[in-house]
């Protein structure tokens, strides 16, 4: 994000491509080492060529949490919403665990990690009689699997503490109220995820809520600090950013998403004087 000053960004949040979510698959295979590696999966019991594709996906997004290191300013935050995934490769199915991959190759950058959030996702699993959702035999020990009910919100502090003027006047017109407080910052986040029937372009996305944007941005910034998403995806979080006196930058690979993106942050660029800026990468 070489048009991003070092230092400018207060605080990152974004959705991310997810390793090993086949819906993923064909834009991780754009990258070469991928895509050479690509082949080698349906080949049977090379489990060395998953776990290399496995790698090489984190790696490609490593880069991305490299260059939000440089970008955010001392005491930043970085927000990462990231599911594990589950997969059968040759008749063996497995977890990737993202999450902890994510964690992993952030602390080796420099990055701090904080208390994650566990975003409790409405499931739509097969249920017994309504009660909990089940894998594999049913039933019958013991080849069931435990199903994925939870996204993690990951979060990593760039240096120390941020410092403000005594009375910052606008830290005290960014505050929550003590209700918000307890409940945003509380472990487990329950409420439903969004749904989108636009297109089949925007389902594609890795899309939260508005709220979960909101949440976040009111949690880790102040009005009139500025707000990175470098998946923009559909434009939730620079729409967030907007409605909440923040100024944002997005980043994007598909420039197919620019008219949606643009529909979606229409009336609130209109109605609000926060900088917004949208690249395509």
């Amino acid at each position: 994000m070489p048009e991003i000053e070092s230092g400018s960004v207060q605080l990152m949040v974004t959705s991310p491509p997810y390793p090993m979510i086949a819906m993923w698959d064909e834009l991780f295979c754009k990258e070469p080492k991928i895509a050479q590696l690509w082949p080698k999966l349906e080949k049977e019991g090379d489990d060395e060529a998953v776990r290399k594709i496995y790698d090489a996906m984190h790696e490609a997004l490593g880069k991305v949490w490299a260059e939000t290191y440089r970008v955010l300013s001392d005491g930043g935050i970085a927000a990462i919403n990231v599911g594990d995934a589950t997969r059968s490769i040759n008749g063996k199915f497995q977890l990737f665990p993202n999450h902890s991959r994510i964690i992993e190759v952030c602390e080796k950058i420099g990055y701090t990690t904080l208390p994650y959030i566990l975003w409790k996702k409405p499931t739509t699993k097969p249920k017994y009689k309504g009660k909990g959702a089940f894998l594999g035999s049913g039933f019958l020990p013991p080849n069931a699997y435990v199903t994925l009910d939870c996204e993690f919100i990951l979060l990593f502090r760039k240096g120390k503490l941020r410092k403000f003027t005594p009375h910052h006047a606008e830290r005290y017109e960014s505050k929550f109220t003590k209700s918000e407080r307890d409940e945003w910052f509380s472990q487990i986040w329950d409420f439903k995820g969004t749904r989108q029937t636009v297109s089949d372009l925007e389902r594609r996305t890795a899309a939260f809520p508005d709220e979960v944007a909101e949440r976040l941005i009111r949690m880790f910034s102040v009005k009139g600090e500025t707000v990175l998403d470098p998946f923009l995806g559909s434009g939730t979080t620079i729409k967030v950013a907007i409605k909440t006196e923040r100024n944002s930058v997005g980043v994007e690979v598909d420039e197919n998403m620019l008219p949606i993106i643009n529909q979606k942050i229409s009336t609130y660029k209109t109605k609000k004087g926060a900088d917004v800026q949208i690249t395509k990468r």
